[in-house]
């Protein structure tokens, strides 16, 4: 049984949170606090498994809060709260302080939205009940998961054609990354000279995150690190990230690569896809491109990643040790679709090799 805490100084956001958690076989909610100071005296005599964490919120903020947690005592968190466009830096700093999941609550109508959405949370809770939280402590300087029916990639692009791709000396590098992904790529990301190679990268993040999430990488990398625009070309010493709620594709043009976005629907469970993008890889890179599937829940991108490799990509997956939940790399370990599996300390040098 997941233990459950509910931490939010709306009153109605706590009893309809705590009926759409009670209401599974799985979940159950142990407590409730207006604020974390009395938060973190009812956690002393039960502590729970994840924290249902709001943002704004009295005597102390969400994310004052959560960097304390995480130093003293990491504890699986979620994050619920009200984050517009101009305030999704604030998710960001949420997942580098440690976050498992940032969900957003709309501020019009936020009782019916939680519950028209409940299988987010109940997803969300669920994946932070199973992340390695160790991995999760806060940086210096410092989504949800839908349950609905899995389409493939088939949707999205067509299966690669045998034989289509000859080899060019421009190279590229796919990587894939879903829950952990945030501190994960930030890791990985900053080791890289400005002499890499070009990078796409899909990280699950709703919509209206991956902006602020890729303004943050370009201030702390060497590389150049932003939001992927149709048409953008990939270009060494640059790092493309794909748009919350479109999908990333890579295209060959002559011997250069550009970058489709594109609107869609759910593969995998997700928009954006990793099998989409590892998929387009397999289909216009093959041997001129490196896949990297990261640490993550479910298997988007396991199918996409043995494309690439079949298609004659180098492969490579985040071992178990060093990701915060191994559900993406071990999937695509079970296919046999990774040439090595490495710790995540080790991935930038595969990359910039």
């Amino acid at each position: 049984m997941i233990k459950v805490m509910v931490v939010d100084d709306s009153a109605v956001i706590r009893q309809v949170v705590s009926s759409i958690l009670n209401a599974t076989t799985d979940i159950r909610v142990i407590d409730s606090a207006p604020d974390p100071v009395y938060a973190l005296e009812k956690m002393k005599k039960d502590w729970p498994d994840v924290l249902v964490l709001d943002i704004e919120m009295p005597r102390m903020d969400g994310i004052t809060f959560l960097k304390q947690l995480m130093n003293e005592h990491p504890t699986a968190v979620v994050v619920l709260s009200s984050l517009t466009t101009q305030g999704s830096a604030t998710a960001i700093e949420a997942l580098r302080a440690g976050a498992v999941q940032v969900l957003a609550k709309s501020s019009l109508g936020v009782k019916q939205a939680l519950l028209d959405d409940a299988a987010s949370l109940v997803s969300a809770v669920r994946a932070a009940a199973r992340a390695k939280v160790s991995l999760l402590k806060p940086k210096p300087d410092t989504p949800a998961i839908v349950v609905r029916p899995k389409l493939s990639a088939d949707v999205v692009i067509a299966p690669p054609v045998q034989g289509a791709m000859i080899q060019t000396t421009e190279r590229i590098v796919l990587l894939g990354a879903s829950t952990g992904g945030t501190q994960a790529l930030e890791e990985v990301l900053k080791k890289l000279s400005r002499t890499c190679p070009p990078i796409a990268i899909v990280q699950h993040m709703p919509p209206n995150f991956t902006e602020s999430f890729a303004k943050r990488l370009d201030q702390l990398c060497d590389i150049d690190v932003r939001e992927a625009k149709h048409g953008d070309r990939l270009l060494p010493g640059l790092a493309l990230i794909a748009p919350g709620g479109k999908h990333l594709m890579i295209k060959r043009s002559g011997a250069q690569y550009l970058v489709d976005v594109v609107e869609g629907p759910l593969v995998s469970r997700h928009c954006p896809s990793v099998d989409v993008l590892f998929r387009s890889g397999a289909k216009f890179a093959g041997r001129n491109a490196i896949g990297v599937i990261m640490t993550g829940m479910g298997d988007d991108g396991a199918k996409g990643l043995k494309e690439m490799q079949d298609a004659g990509s180098k492969t490579y997956a985040q071992d178990e040790m060093s990701c915060v939940v191994f559900g993406m790399p071990k999937e695509a370990i079970k296919l046999g679709a990774a040439d090595e599996v490495l710790p995540l300390s080790r991935i930038s040098s595969v990359i910039g090799a």
